[in-house]
């Protein structure tokens, strides 16, 4: 390539969509990101990295979701058998993160086996799907808010009355980046129609017209991805709900709760506050809909919330969301979230392997729209400390916390009630190598020391 090479040490750059996509992932950014399928990892320190995930944690992965059930709500759900869920609700979550990853391998390592078992799962999730493009296999299953059932408090008496709480949202935001995933590796529509099926429900139902709800997603993250689905089909409807959901935070739901960031409407925070997870998708989601629908108000909030993350609640790792559960006053209980500003302990400090990813996915999108290489510096820094102590070498143990200190007997487990952790991790660290690289024109930017070749 006859470009200019800017080499600007210290930096990273995560890439959600491996391949390219009609209208680009990044529209309206600065930077491109470069396509998982024009970097190869030759050597050094990554490649083993990679290469566990992609024969040891994908693998892992998919079988712990066969034996917790996970995979069988989906064939119970196409089957309709009613009051045999089994799990939590938010566990289809899990599933949809899996083919998420294994559909990065398949872009890069074709892989017949692989491929078949992923065309079987999705024809189940296809199946699950309700007529008017519902899916949540619990609610499909028959569980609801009765008494008697364990995870009750999670479920209002019908679909989205209780979104605060349901997972309802959260589920298919992971449904529809496994579907454009999965597409862009292996050119296969049938997750991708499942999750257009879904949007075009969710259209019909969120919003301000006669009849429509207006509901807070409490565990963010269908707003990116409806953003990502827009980048994927050009289908503008996408956007602008993705656009509503963010407006309607702070805006509607009866509870103003400070720990799913509906305490304020968004054009109005300015400290980054309650569960960190949900707070880093929050942001990615916003920093999306600032450069596809150029808002500069969002990327001025944006760069608010990055100085206090940044400069007041970030462990020196990169990690974030110091407390697994903290009391503020008056706006009451954190869970696994950020505390006060520059209080980050050490030895109880929880810095969830899912608050690393979320964090680097905002840095990311920060220096795609911008250019900037202080995004990146961050995005180093977590990848290498905040991250990455999250899975063993072996590929096959997690951390859920990563505490900075221990007196010993803290050790990385196997799987997770809650497993979102190892199924994030499946789908992250096949980014890392797209991440080296990005583009502006006829400019190259090299994003990370990593021993490998691109075109």
């Amino acid at each position: 390539m006859n470009c200019d090479v800017k080499v600007m040490p210290m930096m990273a750059c995560a890439l959600l969509a491996p391949i390219s996509v009609p209208g680009g992932e990044t529209a309206g950014c600065r930077l491109k990101p470069a396509d998982m399928t024009s970097v190869k990892v030759t050597g050094g320190f990554w490649l083993p990295r990679i290469e566990t995930n992609r024969l040891a944690t994908v693998r892992c992965d998919l079988d712990r979701c066969e034996e917790t059930g996970r995979l069988d709500n989906f064939r119970k759900a196409a089957r309709r058998e009613r009051q045999t869920f089994k799990g939590i609700p938010y566990d289809d979550s899990d599933v949809f993160k899996v083919i998420e990853g294994a559909s990065y391998t398949l872009a890069t390592h074709p892989d017949p086996k692989l491929d078949r078992e992923l065309d079987g799962l999705i024809a189940w999730i296809a199946n699950a799907q309700e007529p008017d493009g519902y899916l949540y296999t619990a609610r499909t299953l028959g569980m609801t808010n009765a008494p008697g059932f364990k995870y009750a408090d999670m479920m209002g008496p019908d679909r989205w009355s209780n979104t605060d709480a349901s997972h309802e949202l959260y589920n298919l935001g992971h449904m529809i980046e496994a579907g454009v995933a999965h597409w862009q590796a292996t050119g296969k529509r049938a997750l991708l129609d499942v999750a257009i099926k879904v949007a075009d429900m969710m259209d019909r139902t969120f919003g301000d017209a006669p009849g429509q709800i207006r509901r807070v997603p409490g565990h963010e993250e269908i707003e990116l991805a409806l953003c990502r689905l827009f980048t994927a089909t050009g289908e503008g409807r996408y956007l602008r709900l993705a656009r509503r959901f963010l407006e309607f935070r702070g805006n509607c739901n009866d509870s103003r709760r400070v720990d799913i960031q509906n305490h304020l409407p968004l054009r109005l925070q300015r400290e980054a506050v309650g569960h960190a997870v949900r707070a880093g998708y929050l942001y990615c989601a916003m920093a999306d809909v600032a450069a596809l629908m150029d808002d500069g108000a969002y990327r001025s909030v944006l760069n608010s919330l990055w100085g206090d993350v940044v400069g007041r609640k970030m462990h020196l790792t990169g990690g974030i969301g110091a407390y697994r559960r903290f009391e503020l006053p008056v706006l009451g209980r954190i869970c696994e979230g950020f505390g006060f500003a520059y209080d980050l302990p050490n030895e109880t400090a929880y810095l969830e392997t899912c608050a690393a990813i979320a964090n680097a996915l905002w840095q990311r999108r920060m220096f795609l729209a911008s250019g900037d290489a202080r995004y990146m510096d961050v995005f180093e820094r977590i990848i290498y400390n905040g991250f990455l102590s999250g899975v063993s070498f072996g590929g096959t143990e997690f951390f859920y916390p990563n505490p900075l200190a221990s007196k010993g007997g803290y050790a990385r487990k196997a799987w997770f009630s809650t497993s979102c952790c190892p199924v994030n991790v499946v789908r992250f660290i096949p980014q890392i190598a797209p991440a080296a690289y990005a583009t502006e024109g006829d400019v190259a930017y090299v994003n990370l020391f990593i021993e490998s070749e691109a075109s």
